[in-house]
């Protein structure tokens, strides 16, 4: 459904190394953009034929010259593979300058194997981290869960 999410940032540099450590606890790299030139953006995710086939966030400094400024209900959620990559994106987005909007934690009220995460990054943008298939017996039921 989406080619690309793009989140404004004040600060590309502070915002560049603090997506560059919390998305690396996702397995996930800068997007390479060979002969193309992007200013202060940067994105993380997959890239090829310049842009035809994407998958990636962005961030970039808003085109209006205005601040950037997180909207209010907006967020964005991103996949973890494990409860352990979880709980590692969770402490890198604090120990880089991210404040905790929900601990790692499950989630029951939204499904019994809802495991996720909340962040905002330095420019107050929330993102999610969020873990599926890997419940412990007893939130099902005591049926296990099939990863």
């Amino acid at each position: 459904m989406f080619a690309y999410v793009c989140l404004g940032t004040n600060d590309p540099k502070r915002s560049q190394v603090f997506y560059d450590r919390i998305l690396a606890c996702l397995g996930l790299m800068r997007c390479q953009t060979p002969d193309e030139e992007f200013g202060d953006w940067a994105g993380w995710g997959h890239y090829a034929r310049y842009g035809a086939d994407q998958l990636a966030l962005w961030l970039c400094p808003p085109f209006d010259g205005a601040s950037a400024a997180p909207g209010n209900g907006v967020m964005v959620a991103l996949k973890a593979a494990s409860l352990a990559e979880v709980d590692s994106f969770h402490r890198v987005a604090l120990e880089f300058g991210g404040t905790c909007e929900g601990a790692p934690g499950w989630r029951p009220h939204y499904n019994a194997d809802f495991y996720a995460a909340y962040v905002r990054d330095p420019d107050g943008n929330k993102l999610a981290v969020v873990c599926r298939g890997q419940c412990p017996e007893a939130a099902v039921g005591g049926e296990p869960l099939g990863v």
